[in-house]
C-alpha cells in the first residue's frame, strides 16, 4: 500500500528550529510527533537536508523510514530501528494493521455526528499542476476516506472532523475534503484563497497510531493532541 508521501516542493524551505516531539523510543522503534513545515524525508538540494528522519538518525543512527505525513502536515511519524524491524512495520502498513487517525480544521459547518462517513473517490496526479492531486473515475488510484464532524470553531466558521484513511493516496484527506465542498484551512495545494487565509498553516493533524510492535506483535498505541 502506498504510504503519504512528501510531495516535491518548489517554493523555499525553511524548516521549523526543533519542535519535534519525542513520544517512545526502544530498540525496535521510534515514535516521533513532527512539526508543521518539516519534511519527512530529505528532499532534492542541499537546503532540504534537514528532516525528521534525519533528526531521528542523528539520535538513532539505525532508524529507517517506513511511512511519511506531507511536509505542512503536523503529527505521529513511526521509524524503525534496523532492517528487521523494518520488514515487520512495512508488512502491518500493507496489511492494513495499522489504524491511523487524523484530525482536521475544514471550511463550513457540518453536522456532528457520531456515524462515521465513506469518501470513495478516486485520486490521480495532476500532472500540468503537480504537486496537485484531482479526482478522476478513470484514471485514478482507489482512494476511501472514513470521516466524522466532531464539533465547530464558530470564529473561524470551521468544522473540526476526524478522518481515517484506509488507503495511502498522496494529498488523499486533503484532496477529498475538497471534494466534498470543505476544503482544510491554510491548505496551499486545494484551499480557495479565503479558507487559505484563516490559519497560519495546514490544520491537518496525524494525532493517533496504532500498530503491532514490531518484536513482539502486541499493539502499540501513540497519541499526540493536535496543537489547533
Amino acid at each position: 500500500m502506498p504510504h503519504h508521501n512528501s510531495a516535491p516542493e518548489t517554493s523555499t524551505y525553511t524548516p521549523p528550529v526543533g519542535g519535534e516531539q519525542w513520544l517512545h523510543a526502544d530498540d525496535h522503534l521510534v515514535v516521533v510527533c513532527k512539526p508543521a513545515g518539516l519534511l519527512s524525508v530529505p528532499g532534492r538540494g542541499e537546503d532540504k537536508q534537514d528532516c525528521l528522519s534525519s533528526r531521528v538518525q542523528a539520535r538513532y543512527p539505525d532508524a529507517l523510514v517506513v511511512h511519511r505525513l506531507d511536509r505542512d502536515t503536523s503529527g505521529i511519524v513511526i521509524m524503525a530501528r534496523g532492517l528487521e524491524a523494518q520488514r515487520a512495520l512495512n508488512l502491518s502498513f500493507e496489511k492494513r494493521l495499522v489504524d491511523k487517525r487524523y484530525e482536521a480544521l475544514v471550511d463550513g459547518i457540518l453536522p456532528v455526528e457520531e456515524t462515521w462517513q465513506e469518501i470513495d473517490l478516486p485520486i490521480v496526479v495532476d500532472w500540468p499542476n503537480r504537486p496537485r492531486r484531482i479526482i478522476d473515475a478513470v484514471h485514478g488510484q482507489h482512494a476511501l476516506t472514513r470521516w466524522r464532524c466532531l464539533g465547530h470553531v464558530a470564529a473561524l466558521e470551521a468544522s473540526r472532523v476526524e478522518l481515517e484513511p484506509f488507503t495511502g493516496r498522496t494529498h488523499q484527506l486533503r484532496v477529498h475534503m475538497q471534494a466534498l465542498g470543505h476544503p482544510m484551512l491554510g491548505d496551499s495545494l486545494y484551499a480557495p484563497p479565503a479558507v487559505l487565509q484563516r490559519a497560519p498553516r495546514l490544520l491537518l493533524h496525524a494525532r493517533y497510531l496504532q500498530v503491532p510492535h514490531p518484536h513482539t506483535g502486541t499493539l502499540q498505541t501513540f497519541e499526540a493532541p493536535p496543537p489547533f
